[in-house]
């Protein structure tokens, strides 16, 4: 006897050339599509893929990594190979794992052509070959500023692609405080496809569990802890920096506690010299952090540099957020928190007039005074996986 089958196979692509949002953005997606006879492959080029603890039924396959030189030029991360052959290599695992797994839906996140086109032939062959696959372009609430998304993919010919290769695009945001529609100059025949989630939660941390992540770090039940984070760290020195120029040129102990997060990407001079003055000033540093929520959700105040993923983290765990945008080589961080702090929802210091003065002046005012964040990040709504499981709940019921 022959009959379709039930299981529904999910193929995500996270091209992770650098840093950690994407591969921790796919990962809280995977998590919670899960179900029965759901399968889940995550397709990562991330070096620390292995670091995470990955659920039943989600697994993932690891494409030699990439990192970027320039907005246009990538090199091999470990091997020591032309970047044409790394490329070629990661397109062929793409391709062969495509086909051999055959999805029910392929979700590629950010890069709607995969790194230097590498998802292209395998979207092309998808429509070929399993015309019934859906699929999906996930997109983060804001790419860059307009006219530089306008022009890049007017280049890359991204519109046609969107328009004729992709069953859906899902933007992980609310149009009301980004309108990518408008600002990206989106057609009508793509804007047709588009779905707002809304910004993605990640695992809510129990009260008690707060409890002992305070007792981890030996605080006081009400003492106030200020935790400081740049993602992967890459380009996250100058905020660790500032902070800890801060602490040093204050005549007397500051009235909260703090714990720096360097990320497994910081250049290791650059980490070495924070992690030296830390314990100069008594602030605990760590490397990586295995279950960021939990010291997330510890925290009183959370200065980032304002990616979506640790934004999203942030606010999940109804912390204040301080956001430090990077304004180069994109302005995406820029941008939401401009938008962010118009709503109320964060402050920001801009890159260019971060300074230790500054920096404790805002510190000390979100402690002192965190009501109207408290209250306008506890009214902030999370509905990106809901939003999600409800389209697959759609794929497999009409698929």
């Amino acid at each position: 006897m022959t009959g379709k089958s039930s299981t529904f196979n999910i193929l995500m692509y996270s091209h992770d050339t650098y840093g950690l949002g994407h591969i921790r953005r796919t990962m809280a997606i995977a998590s919670h599509l899960r179900a029965p006879n759901v399968n889940i492959l995550i397709l990562t080029g991330s070096p620390i893929a292995g670091r995470f603890s990955f659920p039943d039924q989600v697994d993932f396959v690891r494409i030699p990594g990439m990192i970027k030189k320039t907005n246009e030029e990538y090199l091999p991360l470990s091997i020591k190979i032309h970047p044409s052959q790394a490329l070629d290599i990661r397109k062929k695992i793409i391709y062969a794992t495509t086909k051999t797994f055959r999805p029910n839906l392929f979700i590629v996140d950010k890069e709607p052509l995969g790194l230097k086109k590498e998802v292209l032939s395998t979207l092309q062959w998808l429509r070929r070959s399993l015309p019934g696959t859906r699929t999906v372009l996930g997109l983060r609430d804001i790419m860059d500023d307009a006219e530089s998304v306008r022009a890049s993919w007017r280049k890359k010919g991204i519109y046609d692609v969107l328009e004729s290769l992709y069953s859906e695009i899902w933007v992980y945001g609310i149009q009301d405080f980004y309108d990518p529609i408008a600002e990206y100059d989106i057609p009508e025949s793509v804007s047709r496809k588009m779905h707002f989630t809304g910004y993605i939660p990640r695992k809510v941390i129990s009260r008690d569990e707060i409890r002992k992540e305070k007792l981890r770090h030996c605080l006081a039940e009400k003492e106030p802890l200020v935790v400081v984070t740049t993602g992967g760290g890459g380009d996250g020195y100058p905020v660790m920096d500032a902070f800890l120029a801060m602490l040093e040129s204050s005549g007397r102990p500051l009235p909260f506690r703090s714990i720096l997060i360097t990320g497994p990407f910081m250049p290791k001079k650059q980490r070495n010299d924070v992690s030296r003055r830390a314990k100069a000033v008594g602030v605990r540093t760590y490397h990586f952090y295995r279950q960021m929520e939990k010291v997330l959700a510890a925290a009183d105040l959370v200065i980032s540099m304002g990616g979506y993923n640790t934004l999203c983290e942030i606010l999940s765990q109804k912390a204040l957020p301080l956001i430090i945008p990077r304004e180069t080589p994109r302005r995406e961080q820029l941008i939401r928190a401009e938008r962010f702090k118009a709503h109320g929802i964060a402050e920001y210091i801009p890159w260019h007039l971060i300074s230790p003065k500054i920096l404790r002046e805002k510190v000390l005012c979100l402690l002192d005074q965190p009501e109207s964040f408290k209250s306008a990040v506890a009214g902030f709504p999370m509905t990106g996986l809901e939003v999600m499981r409800e389209r697959l709940k759609i794929f497999r019921c009409c698929g």
